[in-house]
């Protein structure tokens, strides 16, 4: 968007636009203009303490750093904590207590450490003084001015909306998120948030000039917001989801990907740069530019019409197969096939069973159970088949409000299936292998 206008817009197949993209890490951004929303209104302040707000939940003993956390600290990630806490609370039940009872070995405000349950605790600040869950706050002060339908925003155990991860929101959405940034708060007239915390929130409150890996990495964390080259800023999630603003230039991008690691961030973050921003390239062919320079085709894979089945197929039609014990569970699949269509069904017993449906022709859209970013849930899946070799079947998983893509090669003998597993990205298991037995026969 240039001056609030839609210069581009580009949708790789499978996904579309108006279909929810989880945005991880870049769920933080949003946390942060709730805390400005809740300050301007003055329901909380900035140096208010963070143990302040539960009382029910403190250590026996609490440390003096603990003791001078604040909210301040928490926006900024300079909470003191020496290491990554995320595994150690992730798997407690109650991540408030959890949090609390860990060791604060720096004192707050001098040591920076990206903590995304730093950002959970601004939900759960949130959601004690205003008595409402962060959704519920958000939608007549943020969701419903900026035209946002009510989202999914995934939960911890104890029901308190995650904070620093588990939005799901369209990518025009985002990009309308950026441009109420772009405009200092202001959406359609209406102020959202403080211009004052606007200039907070994307100013420099923790140095990160040490990550000498990537550049736009060194230039500072503000309030839940990344500092860039040129004066301009971001928010962004795992696999490089990006909502990108460029004050001088009037510019905002909103970008939903599946890179395998945060380093392909740093390039697209250059390529914008370069034909976004660059003063030497003419106006009227930035974005074009940049839309051939990522080749954005589609994602589905190949197809040679007529499709070419290879002679020779397995009748596979109501074959069962059990398979050895394994990490995943799988316990068995079974087939029901009639021409070109192919239904699969797995067992693992217990809320991953799912029936899933494929189409040799083309590609099957239907809801299946797969993971987002903190537990399973029934989403959009678009789902396609092909036999690679008269013994060998793929199956590919399009979740389409991820950046996940599921593949499934199934190798057939005579009484067992060999099964490979591969998800093209993931913060756990990214491929398996299983061995089935055919049942019945």
């Amino acid at each position: 968007m240039k001056d609030g206008v839609i210069k581009a817009e580009i949708y790789r197949e499978p996904y579309r636009k108006g279909c929810p993209q989880l945005l991880y890490s870049l769920s933080k951004s949003f946390t942060s203009i709730a805390i400005g929303i809740a300050w301007d209104q003055g329901l909380i302040r900035l140096d208010d303490p963070v143990i302040s707000f539960f009382p029910d939940k403190l250590p026996p003993v609490i440390s003096p750093n603990l003791a001078k956390m604040s909210i301040h600290h928490l926006l900024s990630m300079n909470t003191g904590h020496h290491d990554d806490i995320y595994a150690e609370i992730a798997r407690e039940q109650d991540w408030v207590r959890a949090f609390l009872s860990l060791e604060v070995k720096y004192e707050p405000g001098t040591h920076h450490l990206y903590n995304t349950h730093a950002t959970y605790m601004l939900s759960a600040i949130l959601e004690r003084v205003t008595g409402r869950n962060l959704v519920d706050f958000l939608m007549p002060t943020l969701f419903d001015p900026l035209h946002i339908p009510r989202p999914i925003w995934e939960t911890c155990p104890m029901g308190i909306t995650a904070g620093g991860m588990g939005l799901s929101l369209t990518t025009d959405s985002v990009a309308r998120f950026g441009q109420m940034l772009l405009d200092k708060g202001m959406y359609a007239d209406k102020r959202i948030v403080s211009e004052q915390y606007i200039e907070l929130a994307t100013t420099k409150h923790s140095d990160t000039a040490d990550r000498k890996d990537r550049i736009d990495w060194q230039q500072g964390y503000g309030y839940q917001f990344h500092m860039c080259r040129q004066g301009c800023y971001r928010g962004d999630g795992s696999f490089g989801q990006l909502c990108f603003v460029a004050p001088s230039a009037g510019i905002v991008l909103a970008v939903n990907s599946s890179f395998k690691s945060m380093e392909p961030l740093q390039t697209l973050l250059d390529l914008i740069y370069t034909y976004v921003l660059s003063p030497f390239v003419k106006n009227d062919n930035k974005l074009n530019q940049m839309e051939r320079k990522l080749h954005l085709s589609s994602r589905l894979p190949e197809r040679v019409e007529p499709m070419k089945v290879p002679t020779g197929i397995r009748e596979i039609d109501g074959r069962c197969y059990r398979f050895d014990e394994h990490p995943e569970g799988l316990r068995s699949i079974q087939f029901r096939s009639i021409g070109d269509r192919l239904e699969l069904q797995m067992q693992y017993g217990d809320e991953r069973d799912q029936l899933l449906a494929f189409d040799l022709n083309r590609p099957v859209t239907q809801q299946g159970i797969f993971l987002k970013d903190l537990s399973l849930h029934l989403q959009e899946v678009v789902a396609c088949a092909s036999w690679m070799s008269s013994d060998t079947l793929q199956l590919t998983l399009f979740y389409i409000e991820t950046p996940y893509m599921v593949t499934y090669h199934l190798a057939f003998t005579e009484r067992e299936i060999e099964l490979n597993y591969h998800v093209d990205v993931s913060f756990g298991l990214r491929q398996y292998q299983a061995l089935g037995q055919l049942q019945g026969a």
